[in-house]
């Protein structure tokens, strides 16, 4: 796939998705005491308790339309999910180089952004509006870096292939924050810190990666089950457990130094999610497994909610 550069300002490139780049910084300065403000005059009615923070592996897109086990629990994680007043997405295909972007559109376009699959993934729509205040405001809330508000992205397949069984009306506002892919895991962790705050205001903040991934060693003949076909991905995703069961945030970003991690994080693009999860969920917060198991013989479905 060629990468499609889109159009801005002179001072300003961003890119979208997996290999398509962002080059300068710009930023919002909205106040985060504002922003409760903001989503009631926009008609969106948070919830009183603090929403918690999930992260999903997505695997492969065509689990939008698959029926089962994992796309199955993710139906009833959504049932038993508190009602957000809107999701901010951190999806693996949304990377950028150099700066953050925010989508600030009001109806974020559902992006196909993968080849090779059969049509009926391609007809698939998620209409979910967007949130164009609160992802405003979102931009402020960012202490790490400036981030740009852009209407020049989506909804991408990160996103939209597992919010289509969790949240399957789409009447829930989502919109996605890019990976500044030129920097290091602290970094993405500390953006996940800065993003704990919308929590309060009734926001869902989902990562969506993959805890393993390396397509060059999937092994696609090799049936979905709880145990990954090569010991690497095996003893990653085991690592990465034990390091959530006790809160070890620091191993976890120390990932390049668990068992595996040459193959398992290769292209760290489906880890870094996770960082923005871990992030935004309190030191005290513990991790709860939703769903574990592998896809194609080495994809780590994981899946874990804080809160």
């Amino acid at each position: 796939m060629q990468p499609h550069l889109l159009p801005l300002p002179p001072s300003t490139e961003l890119a979208w998705s997996r290999r398509r780049w962002v080059s300068s910084a710009l930023g919002a300065t909205a106040a985060l005491a504002a922003m409760a403000a903001n989503v009631h005059a926009a008609g969106t009615q948070g919830p009183q308790r603090r929403m918690p923070v999930i992260f999903i592996g997505h695997g492969s897109p065509m689990n939008a339309l698959a029926d089962n086990a994992f796309t199955r629990r993710l139906a009833e994680w959504g049932r038993a999910l508190p009602r957000p007043s809107a999701i901010l997405s951190v999806s693996a295909h949304w990377l950028s180089r150099g700066a953050t972007g925010v989508g600030v559109q009001a109806q974020p376009r559902t992006i196909h952004d993968f080849g090779g699959f059969p049509q009926a993934l391609f007809d698939v729509q998620y209409p979910a509006p967007g949130h164009p205040a609160l992802a405003r405001e979102t931009a402020g809330a960012v202490r790490q870096t400036p981030v740009v508000a852009t209407e020049q992205w989506g909804l991408d397949h990160g996103t939209w292939t597992v919010l289509r069984h969790l949240y399957p009306k789409a009447d829930v506002p989502v919109f996605q924050l890019s990976i500044d892919y030129d920097k290091p895991p602290a970094f993405h962790y500390a953006v996940g810190r800065d993003l704990a705050a919308l929590r309060d205001q009734g926001v869902l903040v989902m990562g969506s990666g993959n805890v393993v991934h390396n397509l060059r060693a999937t092994d696609r003949a090799t049936p979905d089950g709880r145990v990954a076909s090569r010991p690497w991905a095996q003893s990653f995703d085991d690592a990465v457990k034990a390091a959530l069961a006790g809160r070890d945030d620091r191993a976890l970003l120390d990932h390049a130094r668990l068992p595996g991690a040459d193959m398992a994080t290769a292209m760290p693009d489906h880890y870094y999610p996770f960082l923005y999860a871990l992030g935004a969920a309190a030191p005290s917060e513990r991790a709860r497994t939703v769903y574990e198991g592998f896809q194609s013989g080495t994809l780590s479905m994981r899946c874990v909610q804080f809160g």
